[in-house]
């Protein structure tokens, strides 16, 4: 795949090419199903089926599911996300199916234009840039077809269309190869969770055996206008074996409270609400910093539990629902302290901890590499889709 500086330096030959508007050589078929089950449609997607970047469509709900959408697609359309356009989401259909009234369903003329370009046209920056620029509506903006068909591009003639679609696809195949190997990793990963938390059989003691257990700070309007802030997560800052530290709000800790509310590298937050047991371990990543109440601390005991190890267990605990049975029956879902200290967890030699530690962080490593990889491919393809267009 060409890499930045080739891409720059790419010469692409454009004096037979013609500026075009996109509604010249696309248009809207507006057809409608008055019942998918008796067409055979299995397919309904909404806006959140389409993944920002992505030019596949990869997911949809079933049919099975209560729907009112009554917009068809059919294979080889691109559905554009019409409303919040600045979301940079379109993707084309590899099915056909009914789609939400916030997509467009876009389709190419044949006899000027090559359906399988549509996609690049479609996910250019400048396109989107005109999409935005377009839209109407306050908190919702949205933009009409109409509109989007005013959008001006060079295009080459029709047979030679065929050689700029080679090139774009060279990167599209990059791409779709790499996020098969995400797919088989985060499968691997999974497969190797199962394997130790549920198929290996080990003894089982309450978490409290293990790990303290500590809710944080209650929330108050004095402890925000207190003399001596300090930074504090709450239960927006903790995510799976990460944190988002970009708002970090503070409060007032006294020095009894900084004493009992400190975090340590290697204690573990646990969401109490929101996403219940979403779990990640604080590495020092500030200084003195402090939790409130929405989250537990888990402290391990003597050394008894390795918390990368602990780490996975929530998240193959989570994928398996087991916080759902933990939470009772309330309309607001809470983990108490009570019922996550006596929570069950394999009593696993610590010896065995060790290996299983470097086996997952061997899988997670290359697992992020390979993200990495192509999240540099997807930025290449862009960049690739620009200079053309």
């Amino acid at each position: 795949m060409l890499d930045m500086e080739a891409i720059k330096n790419l010469s692409i030959n454009k004096s037979d090419w013609k500026k075009v508007k996109f509604g010249d050589v696309v248009f809207e078929p507006k057809e409608s199903v008055k019942d998918p089950v008796a067409e055979g449609i299995e397919h309904v997607v909404g806006l959140e089926h389409i993944d920002s970047g992505d030019m596949h469509l990869r997911r949809s709900a079933s049919i099975e599911e209560s729907t009112t959408f009554t917009k068809k697609f059919s294979k080889g359309d691109v559905l554009f996300g019409r409303r919040r356009a600045y979301l940079k989401k379109a993707a084309k259909a590899n099915f056909e199916g009914i789609c939400s009234g916030d997509i467009t369903v876009m389709r190419a003329n044949e006899e000027l234009f090559l359906p399988e370009l549509l996609p690049f046209i479609v996910n250019n920056e400048k396109f989107f840039d005109h999409a935005i620029t377009h839209s109407a509506g306050g908190l919702s903006p949205r933009v009409k077809f109409q509109d989007l068909a005013r959008f001006e591009f060079q295009l080459p003639p029709i047979n030679k269309q065929q050689n700029l679609i080679k090139l774009l696809n060279v990167s599209s195949d990059e791409i779709e190869a790499k996020i098969n190997l995400v797919a088989k990793y985060s499968y691997l990963i999974s497969s190797f969770r199962m394997d130790v938390f549920k198929r290996s059989n080990w003894p089982v003691r309450r978490l409290n055996d293990f790990f303290e257990v500590q809710l944080g700070k209650m929330l108050s309007k004095n402890a925000k206008t207190g003399t001596s802030p300090f930074p504090y997560l709450a239960n927006q800052n903790v995510q799976w074996g990460r944190f988002n530290l970009g708002k970090v709000e503070t409060m007032d800790f006294n020095e009894k409270e900084r004493e009992k509310f400190k975090l340590v590298k290697g204690d573990l937050l646990v969401c109490e609400g929101g996403e219940v047991g979403r779990t990640s371990i604080w590495m020092e990543e500030l200084e003195n910093c402090y939790y409130q109440k929405a989250l537990h601390r888990l402290r391990v005991i003597n050394e008894s539990y390795l918390p990368e190890v602990m780490l996975q267990f929530m998240i193959w605990a989570n994928d398996e629902e087991l916080f759902k049975g933990l939470t009772g029956s309330t309309t607001i879902a809470h983990l108490t302290a009570v019922t996550l200290k006596e929570f069950k967890i394999p009593s696993i030699p610590m010896d065995k901890q060790f290996e299983l530690k470097i086996k997952f962080e061997q899988l997670i490593h290359t697992h992020k590499n390979i993200k990495n990889n192509l999240a540099k491919s997807i930025m290449l393809q862009k960049a690739i889709i620009n200079k053309v267009f």
